[in-house]
């Protein structure tokens, strides 16, 4: 693809990443990373993240083509407040965010040119925060979802979405409604439930916990505060995937009997063939 400069508002895991990927995959591409520390933003200079860095969010986007908020959700607002007056009027806007209702609502009413902007969620990262656990490769084959509105120009969303595949990204769309359903219960409540995993352990059972409690609770090592913005921008759905848990907490507890032992086999091999399934041959993770 053609595109002559990059900025990536918040330099770390993701937007390091973004940096790194772009400038190995994309010739020719300035990109400008732009953050609140001068100590990340020397960091994501030395790693080769970046090619600029700078402090001033106007100019970080002057003169870009496009622009990825990767700051954490609640950031957002302010962001996009700090950039609208300084965007010319070709830039195109995207982020990294992991809800997306309510970043689109922020883009239209912050952005000159809302049609301008593309949401995307690239389902990409880890537990480990921050430009030093930045990498090239984070996206390769991973999934991207993008939320386009009615709105949206179609060369926006088709440079968006062009950026996502050439960073080694599979790439769907979905409304933003639907995008924040299904990921409450896909990505928020796993993460709440691996903490709560880990809340409920009494420093002796800590002591015993295997590779599978390791394996299943890794998520919750991730950063507090970014998820505390995404679990509270999408309570409502949150709360929905609660009752459902609840509902299935109930089911197990009522199997949990020498006379519904062949249901229980059931329900365990039931989940089992579900969950091979997604590791299966042919299936990107």
């Amino acid at each position: 693809m053609s595109l002559s400069r990059l900025s990536i508002l918040g330099v770390g895991l993701l937007g390091g990443s973004i940096g790194l990927a772009a400038r190995s995959r994309i010739s020719g591409c300035q990109v400008v990373g732009y953050g609140h520390r001068t100590e990340t933003l020397d960091r994501a200079l030395q790693l080769g993240a970046i090619d600029v860095a700078t402090l001033d969010p106007a100019e970080a986007v002057s003169g870009t083509e496009l622009v990825i908020l990767a700051t954490p959700v609640g950031r957002f607002e302010r962001v996009l407040n700090q950039i609208a007056p300084h965007l010319s009027s070709a830039a195109v806007v995207t982020d990294v965010g992991s809800t997306k209702r309510s970043v689109v609502q922020l883009a239209e009413q912050a952005l000159p040119n809302p049609a301008r902007f593309v949401g995307s969620h690239p389902m990409a990262g880890g537990e480990r925060a921050g430009i030093d656990a930045a990498r090239a490769d984070l996206f390769d084959r991973a999934m991207c979802m993008t939320t386009p509105m009615p709105q949206t120009d179609p060369t926006a969303l088709e440079l968006v979405e062009s950026f996502w595949r050439i960073l080694g990204m599979r790439v769907i769309r979905l409304s933003p409604e639907d995008h924040d359903r299904h990921l409450a219960d896909a990505s928020h409540l796993p993460h709440l439930l691996a903490s709560m995993l880990v809340a409920m352990q009494s420093s002796d059972s800590l002591e015993l916990a295997g590779k599978g409690f390791a394996d299943m609770t890794r998520i919750a090592a991730g950063d507090g505060g970014l998820w505390r913005d995404i679990l509270l921008d999408n309570a409502d759905n949150v709360r929905d995937s609660i009752a459902r848990l609840r509902a299935q907490l109930d089911c197990v507890e009522a199997l949990l009997r020498p006379d519904q032992a062949d249901a229980l086999r059931t329900y365990l091999d039931t989940a089992a063939a579900t969950r091979r399934a997604l590791s299966s041959p042919g299936r990107e993770s």
